[in-house]
């Protein structure tokens, strides 16, 4: 589960009902239907904060009921697909922090859980369950050569 390389390179287009900017924190926070846009990785929720240092976003923290993540994959993979009560993408790093009735799916394979870890280079996941029940995974089984 990789994303497409190039889409780390893209520019952010965020749109909402409100910004407010406050350049001594380095941080714009977004208000109202929020949708972000970096190539072909998408988060909508009903507020955003989008912090930057030296000039250059190093995290976005998305909440909503739920705020919603997709992105393309590499080599025909398809898409993934998180949502969760606060999604948290370090742009650096390349990593998708999802909190709070957290899931992520992919190619039919899901992940429930109350904290979820999505490293996009490596295509790594990690979950963790909490008091609303167990980390629960489906994942589909391979195709067959027929």
């Amino acid at each position: 589960m990789r994303a497409l390389p190039e889409d780390a390179d893209q520019p952010i287009h965020i749109q909402a009902e409100r910004a407010e900017l406050d350049q001594n924190a380095g941080k714009v926070v977004y208000r109202g239907s929020v949708e972000a846009q970096q190539g072909t990785m998408r988060v909508t929720a009903d507020e955003m904060t989008v912090e930057y240092e030296d000039q250059k976003v190093v995290r976005i923290t998305a909440t909503g009921t739920p705020a919603r993540y997709r992105q393309q994959l590499e080599s025909d993979q398809g898409e993934v697909r998180a949502r969760a009560r606060t999604i948290v993408y370090h742009t650096r790093e390349e990593r998708v922090h999802l909190a709070r009735d957290a899931f992520l799916e992919q190619g039919g394979n899901e992940i429930t859980g109350e904290l979820i870890d999505y490293d996009i280079v490596a295509g790594k996941v990690n979950a963790e369950s909490g008091d609303t029940g167990p980390v629960r995974v489906i994942v589909q089984p391979a195709a067959r050569d027929q």
